[in-house]
């Protein structure tokens, strides 16, 4: 849905405060619904500014930032703790989910890494074999 602008929400306002109908009949006219003349006379009310309110609007979210300098340094002291031990620790009620999400934007991850090197006596395949051909070459000659 897209946002009134400022000169629609200044006429229905002004349109109000001349008691030029009532809230229903003024979102008629306007063509808006009830509950938006309603929530731009409680905003003007509140705040005495009627512009739109784009970075209040959407979920808040449960992990703040020190939530996740927490959970840095509980993982700097031991790395392994899972996820829902993390969430006990910090005494978080979000999902297992939210924390992980929450880690990978920190650019910390779960996945376990080798401490030594790749071992190069192993031989690794090229790329994939051909479809039905086993892994070996199949010759086509021309008919």
């Amino acid at each position: 849905m897209r946002t009134l602008s400022l000169d629609l929400r200044e006429r229905i306002l002004a349109s109000y405060d001349n008691d030029e109908g009532t809230r229903g009949e003024m979102a008629h006219r306007f063509r808006v619904s009830l509950g938006m003349v309603k929530k731009l006379l409680q905003q003007r009310r509140r705040t005495g500014d009627i512009a739109p309110r784009y970075r209040f609007c959407g979920r808040k979210p449960m992990i703040v930032g020190t939530h996740q300098s927490q959970m840095r340094s509980l993982l700097a002291r031991k790395n392994d703790l899972t996820l829902k031990e993390l969430r006990a620790a910090i005494g978080l009620g979000c999902s297992l989910q939210a924390i992980n999400v929450v880690l990978g934007k920190m650019g910390l991850t779960y996945k376990k890494r080798r401490s030594t090197p790749v071992s190069k006596s192993v031989l690794i395949s090229p790329g994939r074999a051909g479809s039905g051909a086993g892994g070996r070459r199949v010759l086509t000659r021309p008919g």
